[in-house]
């Protein structure tokens, strides 16, 4: 195992910022059975964002920050002014139920890595997307309309915001006559 003193900064910084977001969210350590699924949404909503930034770092793209600053006020923007706007009570009996901001910033992020870096990183991220959406709904916090538009305003804005990143891309390429796999190179 590496020595963490020895990491070139740019990761140093990765792992501080991920694990100063899980260690330093409010209430994890009073976590219940009951409300761990809730909890899991509550961090994993962090760690996307985090990790999405902590990408760019890795790969020295500040490009690529830029565009996930932009998507990221984007996302919150649009979700925030339509929670304010249409003030709908939650399953809960709490109000600003639509959308869910908890989807939004978890599908911009998992967008923002599937278009900027590719699918085999995309996967992983969208799955936990879907996850902090399954936990918003199971808790009673949303219903699931609002987690469907919380992912669209997500991925949409992280979709107009985001350009491929230089380097190996294996994307599908599916037409009316035929399918298959596109594998490109930036140089």
């Amino acid at each position: 195992m590496r020595d963490y003193r020895n990491m070139e900064p740019y990761k140093r910084l990765f792992l501080s910022i991920l694990l100063g977001l899980v260690l330093g969210i409010p209430g994890v350590s009073d976590v219940r059975a009951s409300d761990a699924i809730e909890t899991a949404g509550d961090v994993l909503q962090y760690v996307l964002p985090a990790t999405a930034a902590g990408m760019t770092l890795a790969h020295r793209d500040g490009k690529g920050l830029f565009q996930f600053g932009e998507t990221a006020a984007v996302t919150v923007g649009a979700t925030y002014g339509l929670k304010y706007t249409v003030d709908e009570k939650r399953p809960n009996g709490e109000s600003r139920s639509f959308p869910s901001m908890h989807a939004s910033i978890s599908f911009s992020s998992a967008e923002f890595i599937r278009k900027r870096y590719g699918w085999e990183y995309g996967v992983p991220a969208y799955l936990t997307a879907m996850f902090v959406a399954y936990s918003r709904v199971e808790s009673d916090e949303h219903y699931t309309h609002d987690v469907i538009a919380g992912a669209l305003i997500g991925m949409v804005s992280s979709y107009i915001f985001t350009t491929p990143f230089n380097g190996l891309r294996i994307q599908p390429d599916v037409s009316g006559k035929y399918w298959g796999m596109r594998l490109s190179y930036d140089w």
